[in-house]
């Protein structure tokens, strides 16, 4: 089960050891370069939803690692770029307000191909930042098996580290190759300190919230390209009882062609989401689900600010 944050626990925080650091450290980065994967494995659980599809995601999430050494607060960011509706806009303002917020930033790269564009943005945004950055080039599992194919890619980022004296590390997310040594470059960049959240929490949002994040995570894995991003999930009622935890929760889409797809042919695209979705709710829950999902047409909701904070989507402070 992910233990999500109660602000009654704050009278179990112990005092930290002697040398305890702590901190919080922003992941930042394009789209799709594997941000929330390697949140999720350094944190150990999954906290934040993963997909093929850039733009996963939406929300500033918080997970949280506690070891002997250190606690890191690492807060995933939507990826940078350039936005096309008002959901975008608020997405790539918060993650710029999170750069300004954290004590260090990990700038996370896609190191199974060479720098672009898109990277020196980023990398542009992190020049004047108050805090520590260190650059991550993921997916190194996925460079090409020729060393002189490997030399340019790994120059690319190389050059783009010595530039800013930043600490450069290579690993796979997605395989949790060479963690350690990132995670131990993170701990080497934050100050001593004590524990912002009990030991055993990994995340501190509600495990509502990430119930409806499970779902959406399902709807774009199962449909792809034919609903990208005009989703946003509201879990209308959660009930539990001693055997059964019983979930309503209503899919928002922006056209009637979108509803058709999301329902399927005689509601056998729902049942698969569903299906699938109650799945990782179990495994969040720890026990049995019973998910009842239902599917409705709110036009043009990315482009409305009050229909965005309606599902959540507001400029952080």
């Amino acid at each position: 089960m992910v233990d999500t944050f109660d602000p009654l626990s704050y009278s179990a925080i112990p005092t930290p050891p002697e040398g305890f650091r702590s901190g919080f450290v922003g992941i930042v980065g394009r789209p799709n370069v594997g941000k929330s994967t390697l949140m999720n494995a350094l944190v150990g659980q999954k906290v934040a939803i993963t997909s093929p599809t850039a733009q996963t995601t939406r929300n500033r999430l918080r997970g949280i690692l506690t070891n002997d050494q250190a606690q890191i607060i690492f807060v995933d960011t939507p990826g940078i770029h350039k936005p096309h509706h008002e959901l975008g806009k608020i997405l790539v303002k918060n993650a710029r307000m999170a750069i300004d917020s954290v004590d260090a930033t990990l700038l996370v790269v896609d190191g199974s191909v060479e720098m672009g564009r898109g990277d020196r943005f980023v990398a542009e945004l992190l020049v004047h930042s108050s805090g520590p950055v260190i650059l991550g080039m993921n997916k190194v599992d996925q460079q090409p098996e020729e060393e002189e194919a490997i030399a340019p890619l790994d120059a690319s980022y190389q050059s783009l580290a010595d530039a800013h004296g930043w600490p450069l590390v290579k690993f796979s997310a997605l395989h949790e190759t060479s963690l350690d040594t990132l995670l131990a470059t993170l701990i080497d960049q934050l100050d001593p300190g004590p524990y912002y959240y009990p030991p055993d929490l990994v995340t501190d949002q509600p495990e509502r919230f990430i119930m409806g994040e499970l779902i959406r995570e399902q709807i774009l894995l199962n449909t792809r390209e034919e609903v990208p991003h005009s989703v946003a999930i509201a879990v209308d009622r959660v009930e539990e009882d001693t055997n059964i935890t019983r979930i309503l929760a209503t899919i928002h889409v922006e056209r009637e062609s979108q509803k058709g797809i999301l329902i399927g042919k005689k509601g056998s695209m729902l049942k698969i989401i569903g299906s699938d979705a109650r799945q990782q709710i179990q495994k969040l829950v720890m026990g049995q689900v019973y998910l009842e999902l239902f599917v409705k047409v709110v036009p043009k909701w990315r482009q409305s600010r009050s229909r965005l904070e309606d599902f959540g989507y507001r400029v952080e402070e």
